[in-house]
């Protein structure tokens, strides 16, 4: 029984070991793009709902802004450039989350009262609620919000038009 335990306990510290070196990873790939591009930042990482989180910070926020892009597209380009990189590192896919200048920390503030608005509206009608096309972590940050409301929520639709539907009880 102990070694059960010992083996799970081994299991979380490999997974913990290898969410950190694709962290590294990300981290030696994104600040050769900083120096490519001639703009400073300082790499953040962590590792969050069992996954590497790699964020840019800078005192100059508004310089990281072209790398965030109109709505994050450039972002979500970096990120998966970045996950590229790991995987060819490290052979496995990552699920790497990216974060510049505070972008997705806003954005999910954000799509968390839309997910609680949108249950509260659910709530009181009765009726389901269809909300606008979304990525696929936006979608997944409404969904957390809804099922923290106490209902349940689907996807529907093909990307990139992929949304949201909050159901009732």
């Amino acid at each position: 029984m102990t070694e059960g335990t010992t083996s799970t306990a081994a299991e979380g510290s490999d997974t913990l070991t290898r969410l950190e070196q694709e962290g590294e990873i990300a981290a030696d790939y994104l600040e050769g793009l900083l120096d490519i591009a001639d703009l400073d930042g300082d790499i953040d990482m962590d590792v969050e709902a069992d996954r590497a989180a790699v964020s840019i910070i800078s005192d100059s926020a508004r310089e990281l802004q072209k790398l965030v892009g109109r709505d994050g597209e450039v972002l979500e380009a970096l990120q998966e450039l970045t996950r590229l990189a790991v995987h060819r590192e490290t052979g496995d896919r990552s699920r790497l989350m990216l974060d510049i200048a505070g972008f997705r920390a806003k954005k999910r503030t954000e799509l968390a009262g839309l997910g609680a608005t949108a249950a509260d509206k659910v709530k009181s009608t009765g009726e389901p609620v269809k909300l606008d096309p979304m990525t696929p972590f936006e979608r997944k940050v409404v969904h957390d919000a809804v099922a923290a409301a106490g209902l349940r929520s689907e996807s529907e639709g093909e990307e990139p038009q992929r949304f949201v539907v909050v159901l009732p009880a």
